[in-house]
């Protein structure tokens, strides 16, 4: 097994800034426009997205995090209602344009998932996607509007980001073993990587 830094805290930051930046030119300082993160490293992204937007344009945005547990398809149906989470989207979400921010985009799963969820809560007007990493492997025709890295990757590789808010440090990392060996405390393979970035592909 080995580990290599792909993203330092000043690679984070910088590039969360250019995202910032290119979701104000492509969405004209929108009043309508409402942030809403995938938990669970989703969440912070976001909330950093809308202080550097309401920093550099002086618009307050509406954040909100979004749980996609129960739409998700890679756990059996019974086991879904098992799963508590919290999503917090504190306004309505009807005619306005949404950005989804998640850390890691994959096989799309748990993308279109987070737009199940969106839609049962409302109709917007709009739904783009940033992410800070694309690995790529997708598995369904979904891409995202900005995008901080694109990494490519073999199945076998495990991505991994750490944020202050939930790691306690900014970095993101690529791990690679060999097939059937553990990372951590968990599998290394296909399925493992399924499992542990449904949330973020």
């Amino acid at each position: 097994m080995s580990q290599k830094i792909l993203m330092t805290t000043e690679d984070i930051r910088r590039t969360l800034a250019r995202i910032a930046h290119e979701i104000i030119e492509q969405n004209k300082a929108s009043q309508d426009l409402i942030l809403v993160g995938i938990r669970t490293r989703g969440a912070p992204l976001a909330r950093r997205l809308a202080t550097l937007i309401e920093n550099f344009e002086g618009l307050k945005l509406t954040v909100g995090a979004l749980d996609i547990s129960r739409y998700r398809d890679d756990i059996p149906s019974p086991d879904r209602q098992s799963i508590v989470r919290h999503t917090d989207i504190p306004s309505s979400t009807d005619g306005k344009s949404i950005v989804l921010v998640d850390d890691v985009l994959y096989t799309g799963r748990s993308i279109r998932a987070a737009m199940d969820a969106l839609i049962d809560r409302g109709r917007p007007k709009s739904i783009q996607l940033a992410v800070l990493i694309d690995r790529g492997h997708r598995e369904m025709p979904i891409r995202a509007d900005y995008v901080g890295k694109n990494i490519p990757s073999s199945r076998k590789e495990a991505i991994q980001v750490h944020l202050v808010e939930t790691d306690g440090i900014d970095e993101v990392a690529i791990i690679a073993a060999a097939n059937n060996r553990p990372v951590g405390n968990k599998l290394a393979g296909a399925n493992y990587l399924r499992r542990s970035y449904y949330g973020s592909s």
